[in-house]
C-alpha cells in the first residue's frame, strides 16, 4: 500500500503517477522525493539511489527517473521509532 506523506490518504497502486500528479485528497505533488521508497534522510543527496543531481526542495515534484512510490504503511513507523530512540537517549543522559 502506498500513503501520501504530507496527508497520509492511500494511494491507489493503479494509478499512473507523473511529474504533474497530484495527490487527490491533499493536492500535494506525489512524485516528489519524500513520497518516494529510496528517500532516506541519512543517506548522500537524502536519496538511497545514486542520483546524479540533488534536488534541493524534496517536496516538490521532480524529474527523477528513479523514483518509485514509497510502500508503507499509514501509520507511521519512522516517526514512533524516531521518538523511541529519542526516549531511550534522554533516559540515558537523565534527562527524562
Amino acid at each position: 500500500m502506498s500513503i501520501c506523506v504530507h496527508c497520509n490518504a492511500e494511494i491507489s497502486s493503479s494509478m499512473t503517477i507523473g511529474h504533474a500528479t497530484v495527490c487527490p485528497s491533499c493536492g500535494e505533488s506525489l512524485k516528489s522525493c519524500v513520497n518516494c521508497r529510496f528517500y532516506d534522510e541519512g543517506a548522500y543527496h537524502q536519496c538511497r539511489e545514486a542520483v546524479e543531481e540533488e534536488v534541493t526542495d524534496k517536496k516538490r515534484a521532480n524529474f527523477c527517473p528513479s523514483f518509485m512510490i514509497n510502500q508503507t504503511e499509514k501509520t507511521s513507523s519512522a516517526q514512533s521509532s524516531k521518538e523511541d530512540a529519542l526516549k531511550k537517549l534522554k533516559a540515558l543522559f537523565g534527562e527524562e
